[in-house]
């Protein structure tokens, strides 16, 4: 029996001895196997497990001037970054004394990046002060998970804010981090303007960098692949825009802080030379760490300084209209340029329109050199009377009113040309008549056009029946090298004759020599042919407008000015116009006196003004 147990043992003894000799033996030749024989295709990927990727991304694009001028570069700045699932939280507090953030937003920005992922580094911090930034960075040993690296911040060297134009950058938030797998937790992406419209242009793509941790996640820094393992970042494309940076930054000097917009533009193409909307905002203050109070401030300010008024302020054209009134008037057959209609100074339809324009007989030009209000009412009563209002609208729709003009900036207000389903809306079907339409004819009441739709109409007048695309952006820099010039479309208006722009371009160009404000307006030599508004506002003073081209023998330059509560467009906008023109045309003003009045300028009351122009 003994003898029987011990063969048992012996035979579990051997078979035990046999299982740990089979086991060693295959663990000894697989690592034999993967040491000695699959060595080239172990060692890379033993390297990665001490290794950490993290996705950088490339330069974001230069934006240049027409003349080269650089407007917005890049400035390096300092950041710090977090891997979640390599760090220690009970280094919170210290690590947000040494960054001086109050610890519990510092303990929101660790749970934002853990959301986000944690295995990909976000950044915590940007734009830390080299002092705070190289005191982490000495102590990186003590901080697993927290990352170093230099990012950019856009920087403004020109003397050319043009905030509107630009438009400026945020962090981008988890919801858009999660719609794109190019925009990471941190990054900047654009917010308004250009920075917006051309984001996936200008935004430079994503590389890769590995960096070399020990068993704690430490960094122990950088670590270098083999070439064609790492994969660089591509820089952003550089924008070339159309803006002359000296004529932008004098436009800027002359809106001033009021409210209101302008608009240079070239007549022929679209390609606008200034664009202003003020107030502005300074977008160094909105480049890097986002200043919160100053945020606050421009959100909160009565100015609006956010609002874009170029392309969103929206308001009665006044008489600004006369001039397409004009151009429609003849291709509907109701006048030609030698239908005479009298002012008495009044025009009768219910009750009395006032005509601020000297009582006489009126054709086309006159009309609009002085201004006739009984001229453009008489048309836009025969227009009503005989049921064409719709056919009215759409004609101004064809010359750029009442619809978006495409501009590269985005958003965009269509304005409001009414039709017939307009005034249903607005008054209920067959509720409005002719009272509710002579206004019309003006440029007033239920009616509301942009500065840059204005300044694309004034460009059909010019340029023979063209309309235009207005465009900030002329070319795209690729690589820093192949330049791809963009086109634009400008679509001829079939109807528009050279025959019916004749009377239109003399009445302009009269308005400007008659007015009784010329010495501020007239420039002989540049032969500006221009039209003046004035707005009524029910909620205060009057809105003032400006739109002129020149020289009327051979177009170069529009100019559209909108000033918000101006009172006369005559006194408020058009001698801004008028320098505008002088300096896009000859490089520089030599009109001082031009200039005292637009920094004197003060509005009247609203209770003294009159609705009408004086030119």
């Amino acid at each position: 029996m003994k003898t029987h147990d011990h063969a048992q043992v012996q035979l579990l003894r051997r078979i035990l001895i046999g299982i740990v000799i089979v086991f060693w033996g295959v663990l000894f030749f697989r690592l034999v196997q993967i040491q000695v024989f699959e060595y080239e295709r172990y060692q890379p990927l033993s390297q990665k497990n001490a290794l950490r990727l993290e996705t950088i991304a490339g330069t974001r694009g230069t934006i240049y001037d027409k003349n080269g001028v650089i407007l917005v570069e890049n400035q390096p700045v300092f950041t710090v970054t977090i891997t979640p699932i390599d760090y220690d939280t009970s280094n919170n507090s210290e690590i947000a004394s040494t960054l001086n953030v109050d610890i519990e937003e510092f303990v929101n920005r660790v749970e934002r990046a853990r959301r986000y992922s944690r295995h990909r580094p976000s950044v915590l911090a940007s734009e830390v002060p080299f002092a705070q930034y190289s005191l982490l960075e000495e102590n990186r040993w003590k901080y697993p998970g927290i990352g170093f690296r230099q990012q950019d911040k856009r920087n403004y060297p020109a003397n050319a804010r043009a905030s509107h134009v630009f438009g400026y950058l945020r962090e981008a938030d988890l919801e858009e981090t999660r719609a794109s797998e190019s925009i990471r937790l941190g990054d900047k992406i654009g917010k308004s303007g250009l920075e917006l419209v051309y984001d996936p242009i200008l935004r430079g793509g994503l590389g890769e960098r590995y960096y070399r941790v020990n068993a704690l996640g430490q960094s122990l820094g950088e670590y270098t692949l083999d070439s064609n393992e790492r994969r660089n970042p591509p820089r952003g494309d550089d924008l070339v825009l159309t803006i002359d940076a000296d004529l932008q930054a004098y436009a800027e000097r002359l809106m001033g802080t009021t409210k209101g917009a302008a608009v240079v533009m070239d007549p022929s193409n679209g390609a606008i030379l200034a664009l202003v909307s003020s107030p502005d905002i300074d977008l160094s203050r909105l480049a890097g760490r986002l200043d919160r109070e100053y945020w606050a401030e421009i959100n909160t300010d009565s100015l609006t300084p956010l609002f874009n008024r170029v392309t969103s302020a929206s308001q009665p054209p006044g008489s600004t209209l006369k001039p397409l009134m004009g151009l429609i008037g003849q291709h509907m057959g109701l006048i030609t340029p030698e239908t005479v209609i009298p002012n008495t100074g009044t025009y009768r339809l219910g009750r009395d329109y006032a005509d601020l324009a000297p009582p006489g007989d009126y054709t086309l030009e006159s009309a609009i050199s002085f201004s006739s209000n009984t001229y453009f009412f008489e048309l836009m009563e025969k227009i009503a009377r005989q049921g064409k209002l719709d056919e009215w609208a759409g004609y101004l729709r064809d010359l750029g009113l009442g619809q978006s003009t495409g501009i590269d900036l985005g958003s965009e207000s269509r304005g409001i040309v009414p039709d017939s389903t307009r005034m249903n809306q607005l008054f209920g079907a067959r509720r409005w008549g002719l009272g509710d339409l002579i206004n019309l004819g003006i440029g007033q009441g239920v009616f509301s056009v942009t500065p840059i739709q204005l300044a694309v109409s004034t460009s059909l007048i010019a340029n023979g029946g063209h309309r235009v695309t207005p465009h900030l952006v002329s070319e795209r820099i690729e690589s820093g090298e192949t330049r791809e010039v963009l086109s634009y479309p400008a679509d001829k208006v079939s109807w528009v004759e050279t025959s019916a722009l004749e009377p239109i371009h003399k009445g302009m160009r009269s308005a400007v020599q008659n007015s009784v404000v010329s010495w501020l307006l007239e420039v002989p030599e540049l032969e500006i042919a221009g039209k003046t508004g004035t707005a009524q506002n029910p909620r205060g003073q009057d809105h003032g407008w400006f739109t002129a081209f020149a020289p009327v023998s051979n177009p170069q330059v529009v100019v559209v000015v909108f000033r918000e509560n101006g009172g006369f467009g005559s006194v408020s906008a058009a001698p801004i116009g008028s320098l505008l023109i002088e300096k896009a045309l000859t490089g520089t003003t030599n009109r001082t006196y031009v200039e005292r009045h637009i920094d004197t300028y003060v509005p009247p009351d609203p209770d003294e003004e009159e609705s009408e122009d004086d030119l």
